[in-house]
């Protein structure tokens, strides 16, 4: 690939290639902007089909996390870590002490985390050679499962979506689908049984989906079943990708409102919510909890003061309803103009301050 034409057309910053003979570590940190402060986003260890495949991916990711963290008012920019590796029979300590010591020479640009393929306990091996790592185990002052706090703000998120779709944020009486039962989305149903909500749920795995009948009174149907139920709000919080040609037609639900990532199998499927009226929680705004959370290990972990930020989900996908009322836009491209003027305006800021700095010095 063209790495540095593809660099330069989306404006990243920095892409870090780090390899440990001996650990057989090979991994890619992509950095794509610290406007707002230093870069941060999880490590993935993940089996790709190419090189290529696994640089796209960090790059795609890396700039995923600049408009998460954005959107989620934190002061940290966006950055992603892919290790090439299969994660149940390449992993060993050495690997990520040697990765370790390769974000230690960052000097704090970026920060890592656990993501897809990586667990506390690996963290807490890179914990072993630098501090810019959050996500280790809690007796190291962390944050401890992020899955609490993501479910928190996916269901402070899903009833600002009832607001704008219904006029009250009330769960009371209204019908939840819910696409995959596992940890974040069985707390995000805690919150809504607890509230008076009616759950219709679903999961390849079956002892989850048996674990929300017996817990919260849930209904249990088929996986394909899940789109065309009667309800009022349709979570997906399992696989991506299932906003789409063939679910949107069979969709009842006024409100989408989930957990997972990459809902929009495409943008154009985000328009087509927008035309039919459906009011769309985007995903990274409305999963961002998680990342609240353990950003907060960064000022020295504070559980009140963290899930306070949390709270602040609702008032985030508020502004981005009228944001997409305003410009008459879907409400996933209103959340990335929300955090892009979000960057501009720091952006502006600091190039107003430099100019300053330098008239003032060129004045003496």
């Amino acid at each position: 690939m063209e790495l540095f034409k593809y660099l330069e057309e989306f404006d990243y910053e920095q892409v870090v290639f780090c390899q440990d003979k001996n650990s057989g570590l090979k991994a890619i940190i992509a950095i794509h902007d610290t406007t707002l402060g230093p870069a941060l986003g999880g490590t993935r260890m993940w089996t790709y089909d190419s090189e290529e495949d696994a640089v796209i991916d960090a790059l795609r990711l890396a700039k995923g996390m600049t408009y998460k963290n954005a959107a989620a008012g934190l002061n940290l920019g966006g950055g992603k870590t892919v290790i090439i590796g299969d994660p149940k029979t390449d992993k060993n300590p050495e690997m990520f002490r040697a990765f370790g010591r390769y974000i230690q020479g960052l000097a704090g640009r970026y920060i890592t985390a656990e993501d897809v393929g990586t667990t506390v306990g690996d963290m807490d091996l890179i914990y072993m050679e630098t501090d810019f790592v959050t996500g280790i185990s809690p007796e190291f002052g962390s944050s401890g499962n992020p899955s609490p706090a993501t479910a928190y703000g996916c269901y402070l998120g899903m009833k600002a979506a009832a607001k704008e779709a219904f006029g009250t944020d009330s769960m009371e009486g209204k019908t939840v689908a819910v696409q995959g039962v596992g940890n974040v989305a069985y707390g995000m149903c805690k919150h809504l049984h607890e509230e008076g909500a009616k759950l219709i749920v679903t999961d390849i795995n079956e002892e989850s989906v048996e674990r929300a009948v017996n817990d919260f009174g849930a209904q249990a149907v088929g996986i394909d079943e899940i789109y065309s139920v009667d309800c009022d709000i349709y979570a997906p919080c399992a696989l991506g990708a299932t906003i789409n040609d063939d679910t949107i037609p069979q969709l009842k639900a006024k409100v989408i409102a989930g957990s997972a990532n990459n809902q929009l199998a495409e943008d154009r499927h985000g328009e087509k919510l927008h035309e039919l009226g459906i009011v769309y929680a985007p995903d990274y705004v409305i999963n961002s909890g998680g990342v609240i959370n353990v950003a907060d290990e960064l000022n020295g972990y504070n559980k009140e003061r963290a899930y306070k930020q949390v709270e602040t989900i609702y008032d985030s996908l508020t502004k981005i309803f009228a944001i997409s009322k305003r410009d008459d836009i879907p409400t996933h491209k209103a959340a990335d103009r929300m955090a892009e003027e979000r960057i501009q305006s720091v952006s502006q800021t600091r190039s107003t301050f430099l100019q300053k700095e330098h008239n003032i010095l060129s004045r003496r």
